[in-house]
């Protein structure tokens, strides 16, 4: 059997993208900026297409920019809000551990232009508490940014009552919510977001498209030049068969939003349960506020690169962590930030689920990661080091 279950890196392409996305590649193949009737045909898809991403998330067409991906959305969302608090003589930033790379990394970035950045704790559930925000908070803050979903652990953080605390203060508040789109309920207004941050292949869309959601509000510096693109703030080409794609996936995903979630929870569940029968296993993340298709386990006494690799010639494609890190032989920052030893920490895997994955599959993997656990526990020195303080529960 072959079974995907790495869909926070990647999903796969749903036949309504591709079903919108090849009559565009071949008919609407005019610039949209140009004035000829298939300049004009390209722009009106555009124009539908941004209303459609709009509508998902409750906001204006004229709050969606789209861009290359969701990183190019958090640099541009993070750098904008630090550029407007520092011409106000702000220059704080709130975030957490546990972000991805791409804010992580801006956030270095802007420390180093002299911001000042305060990481919350997120304890061993990976949640940040309001009251930890709220004692953060100072005069000159100038944003919030905290993970909506998190990728590698799928803990849903309190996303509405961050942003209305952030509202009471007068502070930005911008979220990564590359995990959540799609997944699960996401509602700019009723949530308090000013900043939002998506990815198309998250949810069934092409790689290479993404958007910003920026509240109308605030006002967005050119992030690249060169074309009065994006309302002269992102210029270059609109790649218009993969934005047409990334709105029918969503409106679709959107559709079928609470159906999918009860689906996949349901798969994830067993998972869960199947898994924390493997003796010395951890699973981790909160156990009440999780993303429905993100299961992350650690594994005593073995690497999570050997259990990756067999498991990949079990025909179970997985992952240990974020792809965007998948060459780092480091552990997990964010296991790490959770306050996890680094010996257990690189015993993770990540299994993570979409409505396309069905119970049989969750069978297999039940099926075969406790048998290749246990093969690679034989061969470790390190099991066989805890052995010596501990009964061998094998036996």
């Amino acid at each position: 059997m072959f079974v995907y279950a790495d869909n926070a890196a990647t999903t796969a392409m749903s036949k309504t993208a591709v079903d919108a996305m090849l009559p565009a590649m071949h008919e609407l193949y005019g610039n949209p900026s140009s004035l000829h009737r298939k300049g004009r045909d390209a722009n009106l898809a555009l124009i539908r297409a941004r209303e459609t991403v709009a509508q998902c998330l409750n906001a204006e067409p004229r709050e969606i920019y789209f861009t290359g991906c969701g990183t190019e959305s958090d640099n541009w969302a993070i750098t904008e809000a630090a550029r407007l608090g520092a011409e106000r003589g702000k220059r704080h930033i709130i975030s957490d551990p546990i972000e991805h790379h791409a804010v992580l990394h801006t956030l270095k970035k802007l420390e180093k232009q002299g911001f000042q950045v305060t990481y919350l704790p997120v304890y061993e559930d990976g949640v940040v508490r309001l009251e930890d925000l709220e004692k953060a908070l100072r005069e000159d803050t100038c944003l919030v940014t905290i993970m909506f979903s998190n990728n590698e652990i799928g803990t849903v953080q309190p996303i509405r009552e961050i942003g209305a605390l952030c509202r009471e203060r007068g502070i930005l508040f911008h979220t990564d919510a590359v995990q959540a789109v799609g997944h699960i309920p996401v509602d700019v207004e009723a949530d308090n977001i000013d900043m939002l941050s998506l990815s198309g292949h998250k949810f069934h869309a092409p790689k290479g498209v993404g958007a910003l959601y920026c509240k109308k509000s605030i006002r967005l510096r050119n992030f690249i030049e060169g074309g009065a693109q994006e309302r002269d703030k992102r210029g270059g080409t609109e790649a218009i068969p993969a934005i047409l794609a990334m709105a029918a996936a969503l409106e679709e995903s959107c559709a079928h939003l609470e159906e999918n979630r009860v689906k996949v929870c349901a798969m994830r569940d067993k998972l869960i349960a199947g898994l924390s029968r493997i003796p010395n296993s951890r699973c981790n993340g909160s156990p009440d506020h999780r993303a429905p298709g993100i299961v992350s386990f650690c594994f005593e006494g073995i690497e999570g690169e050997s259990l990756l690799l067999r498991l990949d010639l079990a025909g179970i494609c997985a992952s240990s962590g974020s792809a965007c890190t998948s060459g780092s032989l480091d552990p997990s920052h964010v296991l790490l930030a959770l306050g996890m030893p680094h010996e257990i920490a690189h015993g993770s895997l990540r299994l993570s689920l979409c409505e396309y994955n069905t119970m049989a599959e969750v069978d297999y993997i039940l099926e075969q990661v406790p048998q290749v656990v246990r093969e690679l526990r034989q061969m470790s020195p390190v099991w066989s080091r805890m052995l010596e303080t501990m009964p061998d529960p094998y036996r």
